[in-house]
């Protein structure tokens, strides 16, 4: 009879274990549905690893399926700074093992596997890693990324049941962020040109209003830069438009390689590119546009197809506050800057200011 009393109390109690797991992930599972974006649905991870395992320190890698490599995306607990721009190649360290063979891993004891214990106390985490839990994300049998976690708070090794219970919210975390990627990926092809990848003319004027309404606000400067391809209709005519397409496509690398993160680079139409460039007075502007000027002249394009063919450009600068008091006018005088260079005899750069002094015809 005591054993029968014993059994039934075991029962009770892994029944009620169950379902208290239940009702966490049931409360994971909707609060990863309630958002989109990526930031979010990682920090609602995070946070429900630590409900989950109480690690010291804990993280999150991607895969970069260019790269194919992990990066750390986000990181909590001791020191989180120290994963910063770290990379890891599949198959290095624990993660990169996880990734590359797709199972979650548990080392009780990292001071007796020496196969990770150079390579952790190299990673200049601060404290001793003494035991280690790492699971894979796994969306549509494919790695995307490793939920890696560092020493328990009350000292213990990882166990078994961290690892399934780890395993379990990799499996919502994977569906999540799988949704906020193709979400992201749905947003960007309402705002990007399907050739060259750079921003469209609807983003264009999206950023131009939020940049005049800013610089109002704080009393700011920003500049514009039209540019416009020369003669490129003599590429399609010649070499056809696959051809002339792909050259769109490197005059695109090269602006995005030129220019910052934070300069917006969008295709206007056809053959002509418009850059917005945040806090930037027309003077560095126009330096901007000579550098570019110059990049294009000394590329040789459609390398990949036998041809090196040469390529140049028209720029119109102006700026804001100093040539306009509103994003039409600011577009309208940047794009009749550009003309006039061409009318100038082309691949030059021209700024607001000379129309003054020069009669243009503006295609508006």
């Amino acid at each position: 009879m005591p054993n029968l009393i014993e059994e039934n109390k075991e029962l009770r109690e892994n029944l009620k274990q169950v379902k208290k797991e239940l009702s966490f992930f049931m409360k994971v599972g909707k609060a990863l549905t309630s958002t989109l974006e990526l930031d979010k649905v990682l920090e609602i991870i995070m946070e429900n690893v630590h409900c989950l395992v109480k690690p010291e320190s804990w993280s999150l890698l991607l895969l970069d399926d260019e790269r194919n490599d992990l990066y750390y995306v986000i990181a909590k607990g001791r020191l989180p700074d120290a994963v910063k721009g770290v990379r890891l190649q599949m198959g290095e360290g624990v993660a990169g093992r996880v990734a590359e063979n797709g199972k979650p891993l548990i080392i009780s004891s990292v001071s007796k596997e020496k196969r990770y214990s150079s390579f952790l106390k190299n990673n200049n985490r601060g404290f001793i890693s003494k035991s280690i839990l790492c699971v894979p994300i796994i969306n549509k049998k494919k790695t995307i990324g490793v939920l890696e976690t560092i020493n328990k708070k009350d000292n213990t090794p990882f166990h078994k049941r961290d690892m399934e219970l780890m395993s379990k919210l990799a499996d919502q975390a994977a569906i999540a962020i799988e949704r906020s990627n193709l979400y992201q990926k749905m947003a960007n092809l309402a705002i990007t040109d399907d050739l060259t990848k750079l921003f469209n003319l609807r983003y264009l004027y999206r950023v131009l209003d939020l940049e005049v309404k800013r610089s109002k606000r704080y009393n700011s400067i920003f500049s514009v830069i039209f540019l416009d391809l020369d003669c490129f209709k003599l590429v399609n005519d010649k070499y056809g438009h696959l051809h002339g397409s792909k050259t769109l496509v490197e005059v695109a690398s090269i602006l995005v390689r030129a220019l910052r993160e934070v300069d917006i680079i969008s295709r206007y139409g056809g053959d002509e590119f418009v850059i917005v460039l945040p806090h930037t007075p027309v003077e560095k502007a126009i330096r901007i546009a000579e550098r570019l000027q110059r990049d294009i002249n000394h590329h040789h394009f459609l390398k990949d197809e036998g041809l090196a063919l040469k390529v140049t450009a028209s720029f119109g600068v102006a700026g804001f506050p100093d040539h306009a008091q509103d994003e039409i006018e600011l577009l309208r005088l940047s794009d009749q800057a550009m003309y006039l260079a061409k009318s100038l005899g082309k691949n030059r750069v021209v700024i607001a200011n000379e129309l003054s002094y020069q009669k243009t015809t503006s295609h508006y």
